[in-house]
């Protein structure tokens, strides 16, 4: 099965961007070779960057205090597990006061290393991390693998607190909503939304195996799915064949 996720606002298309880079990030610093840890620096920067936007962090606490709000309602249901629902107020308690806690924007503290923003400013021209422009890099890189892996965990710390709350926020979204087969007719797929209720994530799962690619699109009003093809050269070409798949709308 392949996962597609599509953004209905800003908001989400942010988190689902910043969660991409930190889930590469993750894959990036346990390897050893130099160039891995490069890659991970470069990913470091684009987390600033797209973190450095004026008002997420205080999105994302709105965010964590109003799913705060949402859950502490339940309190008292009979059909709710007060244990369960105990252990996820705490984590949304927990990433809340981290991320509150952290000064300034995530992330702000690097921008203050003049030899990572001296790095910063060379990583997006091709080319420009060679050893001539920038000699105390390319030292930095021959250092033992310890070393650098502990350097770059010194230098994401201060933006756990971020990744803790993206993983929280997207989790309690992704669990709001339910699976539920439907039929792409003729490789197109539409639902109308119901007034009254804004859905933020849809969710496509398709079986690998079929080799489809979705277009997906979608407003307050409509869901929409097209399904296309590649051909022998990498272009898509619309799908015509009847095709069942996964879909989900969160909230």
């Amino acid at each position: 099965m392949v996962l597609y996720e599509y953004p209905f606002n800003e908001s989400i298309r942010t988190m689902l961007r910043l969660e991409h880079l930190f889930d590469r990030l993750g894959q990036l610093i346990p390897r050893d070779t130099a160039v891995d840890h490069h890659y991970a620096l470069a990913t470091i920067f684009e987390i600033v960057d797209v973190a450095s936007r004026a008002d997420l962090k205080s999105d994302l606490l709105k965010e964590l205090e109003r799913h705060k709000g949402v859950l502490n309602g339940y309190r008292g249901n009979p059909s709710i597990s007060e244990e369960v629902l105990t252990a996820i107020v705490a984590k949304v308690d927990h990433a809340f006061n981290r991320l509150n806690q952290l000064p300034g924007k995530a992330g702000h503290e690097l921008t203050t290393n003049e030899w990572l923003m001296s790095i910063r400013s060379r990583i997006s021209i091709p080319g420009g991390t060679c050893e001539f422009d920038l000699p105390a890099y390319h030292a930095w890189q021959k250092l033992e693998v310890p070393r650098r892996r502990a350097d770059l965990m010194q230098w994401i710390s201060s933006l756990m607190p971020l990744a803790e709350a993206l993983n929280v926020l997207l989790g309690l979204l992704r669990d709001s909503g339910v699976p539920h087969k439907v039929v792409a007719v003729g490789g197109q797929y539409q639902q109308s939304l119901p007034a009254g209720r804004t859905y933020q994530l849809m969710r496509v799962r398709l079986q690998s195996i079929e080799a489809l690619i979705p277009e997906i699109s979608g407003h307050r009003l409509m869901a929409s799915v097209r399904l296309m093809r590649p051909d022998a050269e990498g272009r898509l070409k619309p799908s015509t064949a009847e095709t069942t798949f996964e879909l989900t709308l969160c909230s």
